[in-house]
């Protein structure tokens, strides 16, 4: 029989559950979790949140609306091992040793810190570091912890988060060298069809940007978000691109292929503005209601939803404990006789 594949996501807790969250990590994750010749590590990334995110009440609520919406979107938690990242120290202990493996100037190399610096040039900043942490030029090494704690094969990530499976396999491959094969090298799994959702100004939908749309709102309020997403001057009867339309994609993200082609023939035959949003707008609210009924009856059993977590850390547990101990081992940390 051959050795389950093993698929591991998480989704940073630092805001509320969004579309992007959606059709990026949950759902995919969810289907993923039904395969038997797979088995799925699921976490709340609380710690990656401390990064962009000084608020405490953010982002406890946050780890809590976004353990919800996993389980109000049908996760079988007896399938997986769903985890809070902060339940399971041992990850912090392997973000330790890795860093020391990790070339200073491979993590220079990160887009999200290049960013930050492109950032302080272009308002003429004499420190091209002015404002960025520890915690932004690490990320890389804690997501690689993550990842190798639970020695996953398969990462599903956006095309932006690429860069951190490279930059994981590269690291995992540097201490293979050193100690011996304890890592497996992830691969990243990238689907090209849907991509990266994009958020109401057209940027990658995401609660830094705050250019969301909740999983979880009120209809009306779900229409106001959709009616705010920015299109172009063309006017009804001129055609419309698809490849490059916020509306298009995100209801690429949510239909089947027989009724994204046919919003795309309506585009093709010049579709107006508000009548392809009120499509989007049905589209959504017709996939989000069962969602939304379950989320309600879960948020109002705090106590489920931790009991859930901690089950899931104890699963989790069982993993990392070995492992850490074998890479402690493996790096000279150990005791000097046997007891």
């Amino acid at each position: 029989m051959s050795k389950k594949q093993r698929i591991l996501t998480g989704i940073t807790t630092s805001g509320i559950p969004h579309l992007g969250n959606l059709s990026g990590a949950i759902l995919p994750a969810i289907n993923a979790s039904n395969d038997e010749h797979t088995s799925s590590f699921l976490f709340l990334a609380d710690y990656h949140s401390l990064i962009k995110n000084l608020d405490p009440s953010l982002t406890h609520d946050s780890s809590f609306e976004i353990a919800a919406c996993w389980l109000a979107c049908g996760l079988n938690p007896e399938k997986v091992t769903f985890y809070r990242q902060s339940d399971i120290p041992h990850i912090f202990e392997l973000t330790w040793i890795l860093s020391c493996l990790s070339a200073k100037g491979l993590l220079n190399r990160a887009h999200a810190y290049k960013a930050a610096v492109a950032e302080n040039e272009t308002v003429g900043s004499k420190d091209l570091d002015k404002g960025i942490t520890m915690g932004l030029f690490n990320y890389p090494v804690l997501m690689a912890a993550d990842i190798l704690m639970f020695n996953a094969n398969i990462v599903p990530v956006g095309q932006d988060q690429k860069q951190h499976i490279e930059m994981t396999r590269d690291i995992a491959t540097r201490f293979n060298h050193h100690y011996g094969d304890i890592f497996t090298i992830p691969e990243a799994l990238i689907d090209d069809e849907k991509g990266v959702l994009p958020g109401l100004d057209g940027q990658k939908m995401s609660k830094s940007y705050k250019n969301v749309i909740p999983v979880f709102t009120e209809t009306d309020s779900l229409r106001k978000a959709v009616m705010k997403i920015k299109t172009n001057s063309k006017e009804p009867g001129e055609p419309k691109d698809t490849e490059n339309c916020t509306i298009f994609k995100i209801y690429k993200s949510f239909s089947n292929s027989e009724e994204i082609n046919q919003l795309a023939l309506k585009y093709k035959e010049g579709i107006a503005w508000g009548e392809a949003k009120e499509i989007l707008f049905q589209k959504l609210e017709d996939n989000l209601s069962g969602y939304k009924s379950e989320y309600t009856k879960i948020i109002g059993d705090r106590a489920h939803v931790e009991e859930t977590l901690v089950l899931g850390s104890k699963k989790a547990l069982e993993v990392s404990l070995p492992l850490i101990e074998q890479v402690r081992k493996a790096v000279g940390i150990k005791g000097f006789a046997k007891l």
